[in-house]
């Protein structure tokens, strides 16, 4: 079984003195007395954080979407500033985007479709960047990959960012997604792949043996 961090927070969940940890006991707390459990999903780059905010039925393993908040940077052209500046600064900017949504939300688990790794330089420090901020968000994250996100979704690993679209906004179509005018008529925006993506790596999260096991564990002890 992958060992990860929600792995290690239900089995930090080792007795000491013959008690659980405090975090065990939260989150053990919060799937048994509440049926339904805050939940978000996350869609991470350097450039946009898709975030997906919702709710998950512990019994039926059904879950919804109320809000999406996408949190972006830019990159600055000016030649005086250095780029590992303009990097740090991003990932302050993304990294309190994210905990704003978890302080205001109260989430007990965060689904995130993990980036992988590149043969680019450039996106290898975006990479980086939202590895190091995965790692520091104070709740246990679910993982998937992209290709496991896409499959689970429309049924093939290489589904377009269209899809992605297509398929969230037709499972949740009255949620903020991001629309501008074209011809008088309101039109989706390229930058909804990243909420769309947030969708799905909740809906992919849902359906691995790794959340399987945590309430599975959590309602039997």
């Amino acid at each position: 079984m992958r060992v990860s961090a929600s792995n290690k927070f239900i089995f930090n969940l080792t007795k000491r003195g013959g008690a659980f940890s405090p975090a065990f006991r939260q989150g053990y707390l919060r799937l048994n007395v509440m049926k339904k459990i805050k939940i978000i999903g996350i869609d991470p780059s350097l450039r946009n954080f898709g975030i997906a905010i919702g709710t998950i039925d512990t019994d039926s393993n059904e879950f919804d979407v109320h809000d999406l908040k996408l949190v972006s940077t830019e990159s600055s052209n000016e030649k005086r500033v250095r780029k590992n500046s303009q990097d740090l600064e991003r990932a302050r900017a993304l990294f309190k985007g994210v905990c704003e949504v978890i302080k205001k939300e109260s989430p007990t688990y965060a689904f995130v479709e993990v980036p992988h790794g590149s043969q680019s330089a450039r996106s290898m420090a975006s990479y980086g960047i939202c590895i190091g901020l995965l790692a520091s968000l104070p709740i246990p994250i679910i993982q998937v990959t992209a290709q496991e996100n896409k499959v689970k979704a429309v049924n093939h690993k290489t589904a377009s960012k269209e899809e992605m679209i297509l398929w969230a906004s037709g499972k949740f179509p009255n949620v903020p997604w991001i629309k501008r005018k074209l011809k008088g008529n309101e039109v989706m925006v390229e930058k909804n792949e990243h909420l769309a993506d947030a969708i799905g790596a909740i809906n992919a999260g849902l359906q691995t043996d790794e959340w399987h096991n945590i309430v599975s564990l959590l309602k039997t002890i």
